[in-house]
């Protein structure tokens, strides 16, 4: 189901009973669609494996009701067991967004972190009409890139996994990090 490659992931941007997105491969099949309760005070993310959502395959769950640098623990539905956890760089996020990618015993592997500070201060006062682009370092070797399309009514973003060298990340990491940046970082702007 995940395995290195190129992702799409597409949200739409109106939703009044809690977001969804849906995660496509390079050749257009559904890989996972999420689901973002409403009306949550700790976020609660699911991912399934089918349209009907049905086969839950991934949570992703906040560790905290309000916390700036929240942590978010990754759990495998299948096994019940937590695979890696994402927490959000608090104030360091403000003026350019960055993520610390962890394994399941909460030590640092990796960050994603927004291109350039330059871009992420435009991007905030222009209210984000340039799209993002983060790259995910593992022992500072790019292994994925994180690139939005600018479109106003559809939030796209595509996850590439191949650009890695020598490095690999788990390819479910690559995709909560985008789901995060789709339900989490949408919030704010």
């Amino acid at each position: 189901m995940f395995a290195r490659g190129k992702y799409l992931l597409r949200k739409n941007l109106f939703n009044l009973l809690g977001a969804k997105l849906d995660v496509f491969d390079e050749n257009g099949n559904l890989v996972v669609c999420a689901q973002q309760k409403a009306f949550k005070l700790k976020e609660d993310i699911r991912l399934y494996s089918d349209a009907e959502k049905t086969d839950e395959v991934m949570t992703i769950k906040a560790r905290a009701i309000i916390d700036f640098s929240v942590a978010y623990d990754l759990v495998d539905s299948k096994t019940g067991e937590k695979f890696a956890m994402i927490k959000r760089k608090g104030l360091r996020s403000i003026l350019k967004d960055e993520w610390i990618v962890a394994d399941k015993n909460d030590a640092e592997i990796g960050v994603l972190q927004e291109d350039s500070m330059a871009l992420a201060l435009v991007r905030r006062l222009l209210f984000d009409l340039i799209p993002q682009n983060y790259d995910l370092l593992v022992n500072g070797i790019r292994v994925a890139d994180l690139k939005q399309n600018f479109n106003p009514f559809i939030y796209k973003l595509n996850i590439d996994l191949t650009v890695g060298q020598n490095q690999e990340i788990d390819p479910r990491i690559a995709i909560a990090l985008g789901v995060l940046l789709a339900f989490v970082e949408g919030k704010q702007g």
